[in-house]
């Protein structure tokens, strides 16, 4: 049975929040809760979920800024990779930047690294380092959901700016290259912005892909 899933534009950038549940356990999993905390938790609640954690793909305010809130609201805890904890601590400028309000501070509980394994009820979410847009970026690969939820990594038709602090390049080429196109051709991506889309559709139109075989 596949897992419930949901996935809620968030904020004024629109960052693709996702929920999952697994409908026999009750467990739930949230990606990049960047705002609209009282939606995030309308889904949870309409779906009865036990949220057991918060993961966010990396610490841009769009992805990261209601992660204290709904940390606060549901007690889960919040999974991001390390390298991004500059960033992290930099939310008061980057809501500066974007004219935003200034998030709650957001205390990140548990390490996200290369071959960590989260589990949703018989679910396994991998977590694959796929830095690039930022040092700490991840991406989610769920084999039995055949999805991959990929942050502001890889877009449908483009990749994730690395002009911002701690991008590069070559760099996020590189991650994409080695952690998401060797990925089964049918593997549904969810970007962190925009429509979804698949692997083997990036592989054959992504300007940005050609020659990365």
């Amino acid at each position: 049975m596949p897992m419930i899933h949901e996935i809620l534009p968030v904020g004024p950038l629109q960052c693709n929040c996702s929920v999952f549940g697994d409908e026999q356990s009750g467990e739930g999993l949230v990606v990049d809760p960047g705002a609209d905390i009282g939606q995030i938790l309308e889904i949870i609640g309409r779906h009865g979920l036990k949220v057991k954690a918060i993961v966010i793909t990396h610490a841009h305010i769009d992805h990261i800024g209601g992660a204290q809130k709904l940390k606060q609201a549901t007690g889960a805890p919040v999974y991001m990779n390390t390298n991004d904890v500059e960033l992290q601590a930099m939310l008061d400028i980057q809501a500066a930047w974007l004219g935003m309000e200034e998030p709650d501070p957001v205390t990140i509980d548990a390490p996200a690294r290369e071959g960590d394994r989260l589990l949703v009820g018989a679910s396994e979410f991998h977590v694959l380092d796929t830095p690039g847009h930022t040092q700490g970026s991840i991406s989610l690969w769920i084999p039995s959901e055949g999805k991959v939820v990929a942050g502001d990594t890889l877009f449908r038709d483009s990749i994730g700016r690395t002009d911002l602090p701690g991008g590069d390049g070559r760099q996020i080429l590189r991650s994409i290259h080695d952690k998401l196109l060797p990925l089964p051709e049918e593997t549904v991506v969810i970007p962190g912005h925009g429509q979804t889309t698949t692997i083997g559709r990036e592989k054959q139109f992504n300007y940005f892909l050609q020659g990365l075989r």
